[in-house]
């Protein structure tokens, strides 16, 4: 059994596909109820927010998951499998568990850091126990990923990465104006625009303008600005951009689009019918870029973008943190990975004392055969004798392949004693197989 992960994006589509997949919390059951009845799945579980959307599953063999998956999300989605392959990222087996513990830890968010995805995965892990379809394997992976992204915001400042990127952004924006920032216009009402618009607010706007391809999110934004800074906030239809770029000191663009949302043909027109005195400073902090690079050599018109502010003093820290956080991501993997090598092979050691206990067993019974006027103290001996030269047998072997486990291709070795002391190939997995009551199952015949 290994675990696979079928996901899309901020980072590998655009919104329009992200809206056509999401899951709602009304839609996970059924999804994940259609998901179980593959007989490739034995687990499951969908990490969704306006972000991504993520199928964790426990698998039998890569190709019919793969299949099976694709089948249900296109069914939910009403899109081909050739349509979602041009968007999506597969993982298997140890490359799912680096990319979960990084998700965790905020280091795949559109504003780095941010520690919402951690309530997110929590309440996925919750709503996948709720539908008994995280057994083990789901349940050890969400808890310890839960741990890892708690762990990188106890230990790093990578929380504060997100706002050193806007707040250094926007202090170059006043160098280039040579003054204050009067008005602007934020182009995004996510996370980054809410950070960007915060910052605004403080830096002392007067007018600001929320621009969102949804209008609603950019009212419920604006309307949030307004009442907890009270400025003068509105949203504004995108229609409506170029009219709001001709009086704004300052664009902010900060979308999760794959490709310009902006384009020089529409600064040229804002430009055209410029009403704010000085230039028109863009902060493109979209990955990739939101705003045309073209859109720079028009006069007046200054972009700063995530490339650019990279070697800037303010966002050092926040690349340290980064870093530290991607260690700390590392470390946890190879500690995860060491526990589960391990664990894999403790069936087949359980497995190999049992065969070594018959085998004492046995021949006790033919040496009192053999021998019937032994007595009790006599037969005791005996049999403590024969088990403690077998335990020092098996200790050395037993300890030392518990060790080579964690190493890679690990369970090689484990093979290798089913092998040698022909252990039946059902008698380790048994033995690690999840606690399940008598006779009990899960709806879809799966124990559980």
């Amino acid at each position: 059994m290994s675990i696979f992960l079928f996901g899309i994006s901020h980072r590998s589509a655009p919104v329009p596909i992200l809206e056509r997949l999401a899951v709602t919390d009304t839609d996970r059951p059924k999804l994940i109820e259609d998901l179980l009845d593959s007989p490739q799945i034995s687990e499951a579980m969908i990490v969704s927010t306006c972000n991504r959307v993520e199928v964790y599953a426990v698998v039998d063999a890569f190709h019919p998951a793969l299949e099976a998956v694709g089948e249900v999300m296109g069914r939910h989605s009403g899109m081909t499998v050739n349509e979602m392959t041009k968007y999506a990222y597969v993982r298997y087996s140890e490359a799912v568990v680096e990319h979960l513990f990084s998700v965790a830890a905020g280091l795949d968010s559109m504003v780095v850091g941010e520690q919402q995805i951690l309530g997110q995965i929590r309440s996925s892990y919750a709503s996948a126990d709720a539908n008994r379809s995280a057994g083990r394997v789901l349940h050890e992976l969400a808890q310890q990923a839960l741990r890892v992204g708690k762990r990188v915001h106890s230990e790093t400042g990578l929380d504060r990465a997100g706002a050193s990127v806007v707040s250094v952004s926007l202090e170059r924006a006043k160098g280039v104006l040579g003054g204050e920032i009067g008005s602007a216009v934020v182009f995004g009402a996510g996370a980054m625009g809410g950070l960007a618009a915060a910052h605004l607010a403080r830096a002392g706007v007067t007018d600001l303008r929320v621009v969102n391809r949804t209008f609603e999110k950019a009212q419920h934004l604006a309307a949030n600005v307004t009442k907890n800074h009270g400025v003068n906030a509105r949203a504004v239809e995108m229609d409506d951009l170029t009219d709001a770029l001709a009086g704004a000191d300052v664009l902010v663009t900060c979308t999760g689009t794959i490709g310009t949302v902006v384009g020089v043909g529409e600064v040229h027109s804002a430009l055209a019918r410029r009403t704010a005195p000085g230039p028109l400073v863009i902060c493109d902090l979209g990955l990739p870029r939101n705003v045309d690079p073209a859109a720079g050599r028009l006069p007046d018109v200054h972009i700063i973008d995530i490339e650019g502010l990279r070697g800037d003093e303010g966002t050092k820290a926040a690349d340290a943190d980064e870093v530290a956080a991607r260690d700390i991501v590392l470390a946890e993997l190879a500690d995860y990975l060491t526990h589960q090598r391990q664990a894999e092979v403790t069936p087949t050691v359980t497995a190999l004392r049992q065969r070594a206990a018959e085998v004492v067993q046995a021949e006790m019974l033919r040496l009192e055969s053999r021998l019937p006027g032994l007595d009790d103290p006599q037969r005791d001996e005996v049999a403590k004798t024969v088990r403690r030269v077998v335990d020092k047998l098996l200790h050395a072997p037993t300890v030392r392949v518990k060790q080579l486990a964690s190493t890679p291709q690990g369970d090689h070795y484990a093979e290798a004693l089913r092998e040698l002391f022909e252990l039946k190939p059902g008698a380790a997995e048994s033995v690690s197989a999840p606690e399940v009551g008598l006779g009990e199952t899960d709806t879809h015949g799966k124990a559980r």
